[in-house]
């Protein structure tokens, strides 16, 4: 859970460490990390009031005449970064975004992540999650020749980003994110740290922090780092395998020692939820076009809807038990990717598996095989969907939802899709390199 810094606790903290700056951060609709500095002689004043800005320039925020908001500190998230700005000490808080009378705004991520968690604290529950973000260093923004040809686990000389990861480890746990793993991933040139489980609002700030953390220590390094889904045709893409389970008074409320597979009638009806929505959620979960050149078959991203126990080419997977380990009794949603924005994902992942609680939704049956070694008579027969094939799949199944409607709000519902319209055109109306070289010689 988020430390319980308090007002005077970050002023005190401030102080005895001879902070010269305060940065405050926070989220645009879609995901991206903006932010602005003040000096320590306005952190208070910041803390009591919040610092007033132009949100008319922030993608999804609101209309040029109506303007003005305001960023309201998080004590609970200040950090001192772990390195200095031309020799000055430099702390770091999350925001909420607020209206001028001091109301929640509502196209603040944040605040949305915010209400999902309220609503499952008032059905008496608390999510906690553990994504898994991968990414790639390249050698710039321009040029996407892997720096490496290793593979899963390889190690020097093979391994071109060991020293990377490590200082990228020392600066988040600087930062106060604990950290499980670290390793080289299966394609060239890609990589991933863990970290630990932590509450959802919590844990969509650290996904921030780090992706925020990767870039920079890439970047002083003189190379590039990106979370795109799929950078490079051929090799797997980034994914953003998300752990996730509820607690209910301390205990997990997804394990029963005396089910099938460990899992509570919660823990099913939750899978159920999800499996039942995730075709409407998917804008969400993987908002770029590029995110669909990652969801096809054979580079160990899912594409068809269904849960199993091991199984990794299903949607869902269910880690083993393992005895006296209750509390890590989870599941494991394998298609958002590592683009996305983290507080309106686990709000959606979240409004699906209550709805899936809430409604009683039947589990379907787990599937064994290898989905994609079945034939697409088999997978009808067992009434195996599939994704969205593409965003603008997705969009349509996003403009039908209910569920995403009262999740994101009104406003951001909206925006959102104004947003990936916009998108879709732009993209659909291109001619690509591969159309030159497959077409023009021939036609």
């Amino acid at each position: 859970m988020a430390n319980k810094l308090s007002k005077s606790d970050v002023l005190r903290l401030a102080k005895e460490n001879n902070v010269r700056f305060v940065r405050l951060w926070f989220t645009d609709i879609l995901g991206m990390l903006k932010g602005f500095a003040i000096p320590i002689s306005q952190l208070e004043m910041a803390l009591e009031e919040g610092m007033g800005f132009d949100g008319s320039s922030i993608e999804g925020f609101t209309r040029i005449e109506e303007s003005d908001m305001v960023a309201l500190p998080d004590p609970s998230t200040f950090r001192i970064l772990p390195w200095e700005s031309n020799g000055e000490t430099v702390g770091v808080m999350f925001c909420d975004i607020l209206n001028p009378d001091g109301t929640p705004y509502e196209g603040d991520p944040r605040y949305v992540l915010r209400r999902m968690v309220a609503k499952a604290e008032s059905m008496g529950y608390t999510l906690m999650v553990g994504p898994e973000l991968e990414y790639f260093y390249f050698p710039s923004a321009q040029d996407v020749t892997p720096l490496d040809q290793a593979g899963y686990f390889d190690l020097v000389p093979l391994d071109f980003g060991t020293e990377l990861r490590k200082e990228t480890v020392r600066k988040l746990e600087a930062l106060g994110i604990q950290v499980e793993y670290s390793h080289h991933e299966v394609a060239p040139s890609q990589h991933e740290i863990d970290f630990a489980y932590a509450d959802a609002l919590t844990t969509a700030d650290h996904v921030m922090t780090y992706k925020f953390v990767v870039k920079k220590v890439a970047q002083d390094h003189g190379v590039y780092a990106t979370f795109m889904p799929k950078p490079v045709y051929g090799i797997n893409g980034s994914g953003m395998h998300t752990h996730q389970s509820l607690f209910q008074n301390g205990r997990n409320a997804f394990f029963a020692a005396d089910r099938p597979y460990y899992l509570s009638e919660t823990a099913c009806h939750y899978i159920a939820g999800i499996l039942r929505h995730i075709r409407e959620i998917t804008l969400v979960l993987n908002q770029w076009v590029n995110s669909y050149k990652r969801l096809v078959p054979g580079y160990e991203a899912p594409v068809y809807v269904c849960w199993a126990h091991r199984n990794r080419s299903a949607l869902i997977r269910v880690p083993m038990y393992k005895p006296g380990k209750e509390k890590a009794t989870r599941i494991e949603l394998r298609s958002p990717d590592s683009a996305c924005n983290p507080y309106l994902a686990f709000a959606a992942m979240l409004a699906a598996g209550l709805k899936g609680i809430e409604k009683k939704y039947p589990l379907p049956d787990p599937v064994g095989d290898n989905i994609y070694e079945m034939s697409e008579e088999e997978r009808r027969r067992a009434g195996i969907e599939t994704l969205p094939e593409d965003l603008h799949d997705a969009i349509l199944e996003a403009e039908r939802s209910e569920l995403l409607r009262e999740t994101l709000g009104e406003y951001i519902f909206s925006q959102l899709l104004r947003n990936k319209r916009i998108l879709w055109e732009e993209y659909r109306s291109q001619v690509t390199e591969y159309e030159i070289k497959k077409f023009l010689p021939i036609l």
